[in-house]
């Protein structure tokens, strides 16, 4: 699988209802939150590697050696009904701070520690979602601005203008469909206007490693 020229790519229906109710068990017992970072969640982890049904689509789109490096559930609800700018993922998560030069700022995220890398590692990373519930137009799709992962790091002040020139894409999705975009894509998600529960499991995958001993997290 490629991405196509837009920088995202819709895997329908993918999951059958086995590893969907998977998935779903897996991650039962996590509280609902804007974004909860995942780690150390073994039943997770299965799913989510190049052999899983979920990792074999990263693995398609940048090679065999794809393992997911960072895990965030977002589960939106009338109760918890967020928005979130246009912004670009610029961080990674990693096992402990370690000085080497090009990566940071260095900070700490819900107890884990992340640090902005050289923006090449982004650009050939990929994102993957993948929907419990389905998502309409009225229940907060991820928006994401068509060819924006091809521009580079972008600066904050500017990226409202990009999206301008771009023009927004709606994410809309089944229960069960992935979408797979390049990691660096410029993206966000309105508040929903007729809100009911919205599950979407995002994780990052990379090909590569990291230099000097510096270590991805994982999930």
């Amino acid at each position: 699988m490629s991405l196509k020229a837009d920088g995202a790519v819709l895997a329908s229906r993918v999951l059958d209802p086995y590893p969907l109710r998977a998935l779903e068990a897996s991650l039962a017992d996590l509280p609902s939150r804007p974004g909860l970072r995942l780690n150390g969640r073994l039943a997770l982890y299965d799913l989510l590697t190049q052999d899983g049904i979920i990792g074999q689509l990263a693995a398609g789109a940048i090679g065999p050696d794809a393992r997911p490096v960072r895990a965030v559930l977002f589960d939106k609800t009338a109760e918890a009904n967020w928005r979130l700018g246009w912004h670009q993922d610029r961080t990674i998560a990693v096992v402990r701070k370690q000085e080497i030069e090009g990566f940071g700022p260095w900070s700490v995220k819900a107890g884990l520690v992340h640090v902005e890398p050289p923006f090449a590692f982004l650009e050939r990373m990929v994102t993957l979602r993948v929907h419990l519930d389905p998502v309409g137009p009225d229940n907060a799709p991820l928006l994401i601005a068509p060819g924006s992962h091809r521009l580079g790091r972008i600066p904050v002040n500017q990226i409202e203008d990009v999206v301008a020139a771009s023009g927004a894409q709606a994410c809309l999705a089944d229960a069960g469909d992935v979408w797979i975009y390049s990691t660096p894509i410029i993206h966000a998600s309105d508040v929903a206007v007729r809100p009911w529960r919205r599950r979407v499991l995002q994780v990052d995958y990379s090909a590569e490693a990291l230099p000097g001993g510096l270590e991805w997290l994982g999930v």
